[in-house]
């Protein structure tokens, strides 16, 4: 069949571009063809979806779209001399040694380690912290331009060997090799058709647990946006081919559920996550007995609903220890016996705290717990007796986040990772088998920024109060000065899926503070997980409103208080993020000088329709429901776009960002906000800040991108930002 052919008016060679004393200016935009045929009666709600067609990513007319688009904003980018200059320094920038954190397995240390530019980190492979250091996994190896990533590792019992997952392009989808680790050489057997699976080696070394999708028509290279279901549990013996692998467990009658495999510390429990959505979780498990694994297993059902979260810290025999927020908000940690697992025969170890989140917990040195919590927004680190619950010790940390942890149950030691705003990275090593030792540092991560002093920046976190008079706190980053005075400000939020947006270090951040003079401002938003289940809440469902609302409330506190001006301050996000970012201008464009949405979520009424979107249904709620309908429907930004009637209703500088292989969120998301939004203000007078989007080629939705890849990105946002904000300084 023919495809439709679509008509651009597109830029002639006659098209000028503004001069860099140019703030505002009128382009020339794609005109994108309007299906006028595709149209529905939804929950009494008339829904036209004109551009509908752009949801297929490989038709030649969508193809012509992109290509339109992408001449447009990268000449825009790339036509400006101070480009270069911005390139440059963020290069140098990028440009020193980083480190992950150690992890012991058998009878090596392992950690990644990137040189500085390298696209990929490496893992790299010593027999203790002192002795030389080598590659055990290099994934630059694999692609000459890096896009080829290693995703995720798990190590045998006896640290023999290493499953491993390479995803390419930046898909979700993995592909599953295994190395041994003296050698450091692989097993034939490629395990594919994986994704959002973790790995988990049976106590025996001979293999582990999977999960796995069926074969599916079409594409799976990350470019397609076929829904992702009937994932399937399999265990992989090292040796063998993939297609005698065992299947172990499966949910025909629930093609949404997806699981998540754990084998007990004591080998004799299969521990089995089900979810449908990105909250709440069943719990199954299966009795391994240490036989063979050639049939499936009869799985049990410990928590058979859908109404809190559950993760497995460790057990005493059939007594489970888990972290939840089951009846507790701010989370607990209670004690489940297998033997007798009914609601009222449970023990809480850990209370709830009444103001603390408690994060995770994890168990070392056969009887401790290091547990991990939130205190308005900042890690707290404590150590704890697993069989009473007592508090037995305290790790001082700064105001920042505890990155990473590693560490066994078999094992005295443990590393763990922290860093903040302005700290990129600390890595500590604790004894508990030497309790009057203090932790001690293994390694502090160095800047290559000439002139840079942390001690020249504040630090400072405030509360405001949003449209309903909620308090929310935000994090503001400057120097130090005796006055505040407006700054051009880069302010970025998140607001979803329980997840807290804690203190961390960012290079564009770092970039954006040195090169503009500027302040960086991070509101925790409702819907994150910053306070507990009840600040997830806040912001979900029904309530998604609000995290708007607390965003916009954020805006107007920094320029009440002389933080920033209007026409200096950008918001950024990604994700959800970038659907932050897209409703907040479509509401109240008056608010901000410019606006960088990237990857994005920007169709409410269609995003459960593609790849793993219907798990997205517990924080926006279903389409396919009237109430929840009628909700995203009010928000939802491809339906929201208008036409500015005067200069309060211009939209600010807008970079929309978007890849071709990201399958989290399809760019089609992006493709057909901006076809809209461009559409809305082609003809308005009072519309002189440009629409612009940018498609990158061979990358996804962010976690694997090459370092090369990154910059570019990088460079792309703060010449943007250069050139659309009021920028006073410009220091490179």
């Amino acid at each position: 069949m023919s495809k439709p052919q679509v008509q651009f008016n597109r830029p002639t060679n006659n098209v000028s571009f503004p001069g860099e004393e140019e703030k505002n200016f009128r382009n020339v935009y794609p005109e994108a063809r309007k299906d006028t045929e595709i149209e529905e009666m939804i929950h009494e709600y008339r829904i036209r979806d004109v551009y509908r067609w752009l949801e297929d990513p490989d038709s030649t007319e969508t193809k012509m779209f992109v290509n339109a688009q992408n001449s447009i904003s990268q000449p825009f980018l790339e036509r400006c001399h101070e480009r270069s200059m911005i390139n440059k320094k963020l290069t140098k920038l990028w440009n020193f040694p980083k480190y992950g954190c150690p992890m012991r397995h058998g009878d090596f240390i392992y950690f990644f380690k990137n040189t500085g530019l390298q696209n990929q980190s490496v893992l790299m492979q010593q027999e203790t912290l002192e002795s030389p250091e080598v590659v055990f996994l290099d994934p630059n190896t694999l692609a000459d331009d890096g896009t080829i990533a290693l995703s995720q590792q798990k190590f045998s019992e006896d640290g023999a060997f290493m499953a491993y997952g390479l995803s390419e392009s930046g898909s979700d989808w993995i592909k599953i090799r295994i190395r041994k680790t003296k050698e450091r050489t692989d097993f034939p057997e490629v395990l594919e058709k994986v994704k959002f699976s973790d790995l988990s080696w049976t106590k025996d070394n001979k293999g582990f647990f999977y999960g796995r999708y069926p074969n599916q028509e079409g594409k799976t290279d990350g470019s397609e946006t076929k829904r992702n279901e009937n994932q399937k549990l399999y265990y992989h013996r090292v040796g063998e081919s993939q297609d005698k692998d065992t299947l172990v467990a499966e949910f025909p009658e629930h093609p949404s559920w997806h699981f998540q495999p754990t084998v007990s510390d004591c080998g004799k429990y299969l521990i089995l996550y089900v979810s449908h959505t990105v909250r709440d979780n069943m719990v199954y498990y299966a009795d391994l007995n240490g036989g063979q694994i050639n049939s499936k297993l009869t799985v049990k059902p410990i928590i058979g609903k859908f109404e809190a979260d559950y993760e497995y810290i460790t057990n005493e025999g059939s007594a489970m220890y888990f972290h939840t927020n089951k009846d507790a908000p701010k989370y607990r940690v209670v004690v489940i016996d297998f033997a007798k697992p009914a609601e009222n025969n449970w023990k809480t170890l850990i209370p709830e705290h009444k103001k603390d989140v408690l994060d995770w917990a994890k168990c070392v040195d056969e009887d401790k717990l290091v547990v991990c919590y939130n205190r308005d927004v900042k890690n707290i680190l404590q150590a704890f007796e697993l069989k009473t619950g007592t508090l037995i010790r305290q790790f001082g940390l700064d105001i920042g986040t505890v990155n990473a942890i590693s560490g066994k149950r078999n094992s005295s030691e443990i590393f763990y990772s922290f860093s903040s705003f302005l700290t990129p990275g600390i890595t500590y090593h604790y004894d508990f088998s030497k309790p009057m030792e203090k932790p001690k540092v293994v390694r502090e991560i160095a800047l290559n920024l000439e002139g840079f002093n942390r001690d020249h920046y504040l630090v400072e976190q405030v509360f405001y109060k949003s449209k309903d008079d909620t308090r929310i706190p935000m994090f503001i980053i400057r120097k130090k000065r005796n006055t505040v005075r407006p700054r051009p400000c880069l302010m970025s939020g998140y607001g979803g899926f329980n997840y807290s947006l804690m203190p961390s270090f960012g290079i564009i951040g770092l970039m954006f503070m040195d090169t503009f003079d500027g302040v960086l401002a991070f509101p925790n938003l409702r819907g994150g997980g910053e306070y507990g289940i009840n600040w997830h809440n806040g912001g979900r469902l029904l309530n998604k409103q609000n995290v708007f609302d607390d965003f916009q409330a954020a805006a107007m506190y920094l320029a009440q208080n002389n933080y920033t001006t209007k026409d200096q301050l950008a918001i950024q996000g990604a994700s959800n993020g970038g659907l932050l970012v897209a409703a907040c201008i479509n509401q109240r464009p008056d608010l901000f000088g410019a606006a960088v949405a990237q990857v994005g979520v920007m169709d409410m009424l269609r995003f459960h329709k593609f790849t793993i979107g219907h798990a997205w249904c517990s924080d926006y709620g279903n389409p396919d429901e009237k109430q929840h309908f009628a909700n995203l429907f009010k928000y939802s930004p491809l339906h929201n776009v208008h036409f500015p009637l005067n200069p309060n209703e211009e939209y600010p500088s807008t970079l929309i960002l978007t890849a071709d292989h990201d399958d989290r969120v399809s760019p089609l998301h992006s493709f057909k906000f901006v076809a809209a939004l461009q559409e809305a203000v082609r003809h308005s007078p009072y519309q002189l800040n440009p629409i612009l989007l940018r498609v990158y080629t061979n990358a996804g939705h962010g976690a694997g991108k090459p370092t090369t890849m990154r910059i570019d990105e990088v460079t792309d946002i703060m010449t943007f930002l250069k050139k659309t904000l009021n920028v006073d300084c410009f220091n490179l």
